[in-house]
């Protein structure tokens, strides 16, 4: 593993209202702007969104995909624009740094989510454990 090393990308496929409905249940999130077109307009948006814990599923979908979620140690966002429903959330993420910890090899990841608009939506950075 070398510093600049880049991820596999990873894309979800267009987010359907079928998911943001299902995420509301799972999350507790039932917040009208993520399913309802009128109370998102009502409030200021275009139209309804996806839940930012949503983007953020997977944007950590991009990590686990490369090493097994046990090794992950830390996964921070910063959200920087909205998807919305219809959008395919593409991921990307590369090494920036490497060390050793309390026995253990890391690597400190940077990562990006960006729309089909081609818009970031995401910032974010991981730090894993490699076997």
């Amino acid at each position: 593993m070398e510093i600049g090393e880049v991820l596999p990308e990873f894309t979800c496929p267009p987010v359907t209202r079928t998911q943001l409905a299902l995420f509301a249940g799972a999350s507790g999130d039932h917040n009208p702007i993520h399913v309802d077109e009128d109370a998102a307009k009502a409030s200021g948006l275009p139209g309804a969104i996806i839940h930012g814990m949503l983007s953020m599923a997977v944007l950590g979908q991009l990590v686990t995909g490369w090493v097994p979620q046990k090794n992950l140690r830390s996964f921070a966002t910063r959200f920087a624009a909205m998807n919305y429903p219809g959008d395919a959330i593409i991921c990307r993420g590369k090494v920036v740094g490497k060390c050793q910890e309390g026995g253990e090899n890391l690597v400190d990841l940077e990562l990006e989510a960006w729309n089909s608009r081609g818009e970031k939506t995401l910032a974010g950075s991981a730090r894993v454990m490699l076997s």
